[in-house]
């Protein structure tokens, strides 16, 4: 025999039945309490301005901050992240692709939009030629296509020589769409000084 809350005594078996009737109640309500809003069944649109099939954008036409067609953008990208996906695309290059295509979605004239984009330290594969690539993994680049869709769009793309001795690769190995600079370093104090600002992916 034990005590209830209120100082009677019941057998013990009574008092466990009792308290896991009240247990599962309070599952019930905490389970009810915590249940997932209904999601919406419709996804929403996605556009491709300037850069067909990479780097996708939302369109919003109620928002206070959008960039302004009459300014001249100067943006220095240093391309960092070494994320992939599971078929070796570097993630920050299809973001790079969303800065295009934003400011075209936003209406900025194509040459208001100066944007130089550094392939920084393990991004510099990205740059590879197939038939690097072919060596070096057994198959072909699959950075490629977006590399040469962000060439055609008008961004300058550019390579540190410094991170490709760091990873061993020859200047050979490296798209003609891509330029080999002296370094990572003194590419941002070059673009710094010419007005650029600097953003990095």
């Amino acid at each position: 025999m034990i005590k209830d809350i209120r100082g009677f005594r019941m057998p013990l078996g009574r008092s466990l039945a009792v308290c896991a009737a009240a247990c599962l109640v309070g599952l019930s309500f905490a389970g009810s309490a915590q249940a997932a809003p209904a999601k919406s069944a419709k996804s929403p649109d996605w556009i491709y301005p300037a850069i067909k099939g990479f780097g996708r954008v939302h369109p919003r036409s109620d928002v206070a901050v959008r960039p302004d067609p009459k300014v001249d953008y100067r943006i220095f990208v240093d391309v960092i992240s070494s994320e992939r996906d599971p078929s070796g695309k570097f993630n920050a290059l299809d973001r790079l692709a969303r800065l295009v295509n934003l400011m075209a979605y936003a209406k900025v004239p194509r040459n208001h939009v100066h944007i130089v984009a550094l392939l920084d330290e393990k991004v510099g594969y990205a740059s590879g030629t197939n038939a690097f690539y072919r060596k070096a993994f057994g198959g072909d680049n699959p950075n490629l296509p977006l590399i040469h869709a962000l060439k055609k769009a008008g961004v300058e793309l550019l390579v540190c020589s410094q991170g490709l001795a760091g990873n061993n690769i020859p200047d050979s190995a490296i798209d003609p769409d891509v330029t080999i600079t002296l370094s990572a370093l003194t590419d941002m104090v070059v673009y710094g000084q010419k007005g650029y600002v600097y953003m990095r992916l």
